[in-house]
């Protein structure tokens, strides 16, 4: 049965966390860098003294505690995991899975957008965090990839009574969901993505619009793709200064939300600092940075990432136009069964924070077009 988790951090680490913050040895850098070269270092100065001198993580942590957390222990590995009940006659089971450098925080916002009833419908929320990552337990052992946790979400959603259930995830979590649909796809209702995976297998009769996405995709992954090659190949050696320096664990995350945010050039507009040192505090406290950037080589190293399965899932896409959009040609050309297609307006790579009610929308029009 799953145990009932509260988040309680001692008084010991709050206390360590503000002298080293305090202590923060700033790089030296160039005038006027901007972000061309890395984090921009006002940017990360006034962020480093938010963090110090005027977040509370235990509001933070008071407010984390409101959603019921559990632990639950499958195949040995330690699973946190958010359940929140839907309020609806009929509550559908939704499972919500994210990426990096995010944590199960990112997905909160669409609780209450999700469990409210509209005509009736409501969904029944579970957040798993996946192994490695915040307050789930650390992998021990090689092979921990996106295809071998996606039966441990099975199994948690059979212990929690959801014979079939819906997912939705995005990042590193749509390889989990991915996985989910090749492995498990009878006991999925609808299979719901934030855009399309870019790095499916290239062919040569690729429309004009797939060859200027396949152009968008080198390009971005030249400028941007360098902590993929890190991440994917020596994880441990990043992960010792980023577990013992907070401003250099806010340095590498916070560049890519800044890269990967549908923003104007403030950050802090679309995800406040709040939320940022929210999502850091986690990967900090639980001591997971390590562990959840080593998800990348596993990725690298898991030969069933991209097989191809037959199946009847429906399936659901969303599309942030600031997050390389696939064009529709290439989604049909790897994804089976599409029944819906939103291309938004606005937005980047984690529409779960930066605009929730258009994701929680279209969650519900899709269940809507396949119940």
């Amino acid at each position: 049965m799953p145990v009932p988790f509260t988040i309680a951090v001692p008084d010991t680490d709050l206390a360590d966390l503000k002298a080293r913050l305090l202590a923060t040895r700033f790089a030296p850098t160039l005038d006027e860098a901007g972000w061309d070269y890395g984090v921009e270092d006002d940017f990360l100065r006034r962020f480093i003294d938010f963090w110090a001198n005027q977040y509370d993580w235990r509001a933070s942590e008071a407010a984390l505690n409101g959603f019921a957390q559990f632990i639950e222990t499958i195949e040995g590995e330690a699973v946190h995991f958010v359940h929140v009940r839907g309020q609806g006659q009929t509550n559908i089971p939704l499972l919500l899975t994210n990426g990096w450098p995010s944590n199960f925080v990112e997905l909160l916002p669409l609780i209450p957008l999700l469990t409210t009833p509209r005509n009736g419908i409501a969904f029944d929320i579970i957040i798993p965090s996946m192994p490695g990552y915040g307050f789930s337990g650390q992998p021990r052992q090689r092979g921990m990839n996106m295809t071998r946790i996606a039966p441990l979400w099975a199994e948690l959603m059979t212990r929690l009574g959801y014979d079939r259930f819906m997912v939705s995830g995005s990042d590193l979590g749509s390889g989990v969901e991915m996985a989910l649909v090749r492995n498990f796809p009878q006991r999925l209702i609808g299979a719901h993505y934030i855009n399309v995976f870019s790095g499916y297998p290239r062919t040569d009769d690729a429309s004009p619009a797939e060859k200027a996405y396949f152009g968008a995709t080198d390009l971005r992954a030249h400028l941007e793709g360098a902590y993929v090659m890190v991440q994917g190949t020596k994880p441990a050696t990043l992960a010792v200064g980023l577990n013992d320096s907070p401003a250099g664990l806010a340095a590498w995350i916070l560049e890519k939300y800044h890269f990967a945010a549908g923003h104007d050039g403030v950050l802090e507009d679309t995800i406040p600092f709040q939320t940022l040192a929210t999502i850091i505090s986690v990967y900090w406290f639980t001591q997971t940075i390590g562990s959840s950037m080593r998800l990348y080589k596993e990725a690298f190293a898991d030969p069933e990432l991209l097989q191809a399965s037959a199946h009847d899932v429906p399936h659901g896409v969303l599309v942030p136009p600031r997050d390389n959009p696939a064009p529709r040609a290439w989604g049909d050309r790897h994804v089976r069964n599409i029944v819906r297609w939103t291309e938004l307006d606005a937005g980047g790579h984690f529409p779960a924070l930066e605009g929730p009610e258009a994701m929680a929308d279209d969650i519900h029009a899709f269940y809507n077009q396949i119940a």
